[in-house]
């Protein structure tokens, strides 16, 4: 690849790549079974797709062999015939899908990345890097594209191979939403209910959007600062989505809101107190419930003392009423 110049990088701004769901169920399955116990050793594959240009769609993916030296990051080996007869068999199967590229669980960029993605341009001439955090903390995609690109020197020096960041989405067909959502069916926690993982739902996607706002705060900030160049594609998107929201300043809007809002508050309202009642109602169930056990334990314990009394006297033996009745025949004798 030649120098890049600004209107390149420009037509490389607008390019973006999505990648459906298959690909890092893929991707996420080849890390698991490859790794084993040390989860920071990253794995590399081939993207399958189309490059339609402007638009990228990363469709399918597979895995190929791939070692590396952690301690030496120019020492790595990677199976060039693999890749030949795998692209083969895929071609066999699906003509529509190309190859356009290749993938890393990095996290991060690696001083080897370059070295791999020139290697790739023998299969393909514009290759894109997509690198996957397979071991995501944060809330957002787990994705970031990246094309080679070669930096022009303002003082004339040689230029200098760098990766250039391009935005990613994720993306999905009908039929891979159905098989997404079953697959997370089965995944779920079955001790958790419906409401939990509704309000943990939402609370994930609040944090998204805080996460997003923040990024147009800090941008808009930069610019206002001149730190970034202003960028009119931007700028318009922002613009797009300002005219999006209401307008508070009606009065009758404002007022359709906080009747939605208080509604909203008085079922929230009305639910604590049935709450607060029924809990009420178990206590004092349950303090009836104990009281009737201590009675009848304690009814349980007298009987068991009585019974123990009656048992502790003992009746006169045979031998004993004999004794008693030869004594009396005696005395009857001598009064006589």
């Amino acid at each position: 690849m030649g120098a890049t110049s600004t209107e390149q990088l420009a037509d490389l701004a607008g390019t973006t790549v999505i990648v459906h769901p298959l690909v890092l169920l893929s991707v996420t399955d080849h890390h698991a079974r490859s790794t084993g116990r040390v989860s920071n050793r990253r794995v590399v594959g081939v993207l399958l797709g189309q490059d339609n240009g402007k638009i990228v769609n990363v469709a399918n993916s597979f895995a190929i062999p791939f070692e590396e030296d952690e301690k030496d990051s120019k020492t790595w080996f990677l199976d060039h015939n693999y890749i030949d007869t795998m692209w083969q068999m895929f071609k066999s199967v699906n003509a529509r899908e190309r190859m356009i590229g290749w993938y890393h669980t990095g996290p991060k960029l690696r001083a080897s990345d370059q070295e791999i993605n020139d290697l790739f341009k023998r299969f393909i001439p514009r290759p894109v890097m997509v690198i996957v955090d397979v071991r995501q903390q944060e809330v957002g995609i787990p994705t970031n594209a990246y094309f080679a690109v070669e930096e022009i020197k303002d003082d004339g020096t040689e230029t200098q191979k760098t990766f250039f960041h391009v935005p990613s989405a994720i993306e999905a067909e009908e039929a891979e939403e159905i098989g997404v959502e079953h697959l997370l069916r089965d995944i779920k926690d079955s001790t958790t209910t419906t409401l939990t993982t509704r309000v943990a739902e939402q609370l994930s996607s609040l944090r998204g959007l805080q996460s997003r706002l923040s990024e147009v705060r800090d941008y808009l900030k930069n610019v206002a600062n001149g730190s970034l160049p202003i960028s009119h594609q931007v700028v318009y998107h922002l613009q797009d989505a300002f005219n999006l929201l209401p307008n508070l300043d009606d009065a009758a809007l404002t007022r359709a809101f906080t009747t939605n809002t208080n509604d909203q508050l008085l079922v929230v309202y009305l639910s604590a107190l049935i709450r607060a009642v029924i809990a009420l109602e178990k206590l004092v169930e349950n303090k009836a419930t104990n009281g009737v056990a201590e009675l009848e334990e304690g009814i349980a314990k007298g009987g068991a003392k009585g019974k123990a009394l009656t048992n502790g006297t003992a009746a006169p033996s045979v031998t004993e009423k004999k004794d008693d009745a030869g004594e009396t025949g005696d005395r009857k004798s001598a009064e006589k």
